[in-house]
């Protein structure tokens, strides 16, 4: 039995290290083109644009020289909540209080407005037909401003902090969503790291390799409203914690202590 002792304890940190090579983030990766420090990763060229879907927030805003008139299209403390934004708890949700909710038909209501469908329109197209539709009350030409009330997502699975969040910006990077998720967890499969993005009429699952160097010039590499990010555990945690060799040394020993265990007990039997 104790000639198994040391081979059990080497077996151990083998197995249940964790290579840096698993953890790091942004690494030339073996077989890609090497991006070397200081060059310059034009973004991907992406075809698709977000439309606006159901359940969207959208803030919309209105400038016009008829400041008396543009009150009966606004709702009432709208703009204190705007006002207040600046110095607002960056938990808090303003845009659900200032913002407008698109319907499940893909409606939004604007005060003395017949509602207007925006769901399947980009931010541009939709700002297009909320201008004309209210453009038609005024002898000037009244300013809309819309935009999604911020960038919502999801994170689940091996990061910090699970759960629906929220980003207070126009365009986002995916790590942006980490470190506000707080960063994932050592034994999250980095290079399988699963997002699941909404597009308009359906839902696509694409897989993403924090890993790998080549994700700045990647079409994943901005997140965008709805995408829920997901990280699967490594298979270390089916048996204990193995994230350095101190925890695989302590993880060995409480093996062999109890397989010593077992052996004076069953020895004892016979």
């Amino acid at each position: 039995m104790k000639r198994l002792v040391f081979p059990v304890l080497i077996f151990i940190s083998i197995t249940s290290c964790i290579s840096n090579k698993r953890i790091n983030y942004l690494q030339n990766l073996e077989g890609n083109e090497p991006i070397e420090l200081d060059e310059f990763i034009p973004f991907a060229d992406v075809e698709y644009e977000y439309v606006l879907q159901p359940y969207d927030i959208v803030d919309v805003d209105f400038a016009s020289s008829n400041e008396d008139l543009l009150k009966a299209f606004e709702f009432q403390g709208a703009n204190a909540v705007r006002t207040g934004r600046a110095g607002g708890n960056g938990n808090m949700d303003i845009f659900y209080f200032s913002g407008y909710s698109i319907d499940k038909d893909g409606y939004i209501q604007i005060p003395n407005l017949e509602p207007i469908k925006i769901a399947g329109l980009t931010e541009l197209e939709a700002r297009e037909k909320v201008q004309e539709a209210i453009g038609f009350y005024f002898k000037d030409e009244v300013q809309v401003k819309l935009r999604i009330g911020g960038i919502r997502f999801t994170t689940l699975g091996e990061f910090n902090n699970v759960g629906p969040k929220m980003i207070l910006k126009n365009r986002a990077t995916i790590f942006d969503a980490i470190s506000i998720a707080g960063e994932s967890n050592i034994l999250a499969r980095k290079n399988e790291l699963f997002l699941i993005r909404q597009y308009d009429g359906g839902t696509k699952i694409h897989q993403i390799n924090l890993n790998d160097r080549q994700l700045l010039a990647s079409p994943y590499y901005f997140i965008q409203p709805n995408d829920i990010l997901y990280l699967q555990p490594m298979n270390i945690r089916q048996i204990g914690s193995g994230e350095n060799l101190t925890g695989s040394l302590q993880l060995g020993v409480s093996i062999i202590t109890a397989l010593m265990f077992l052996y004076g007990i069953t020895s004892g039997l016979f």
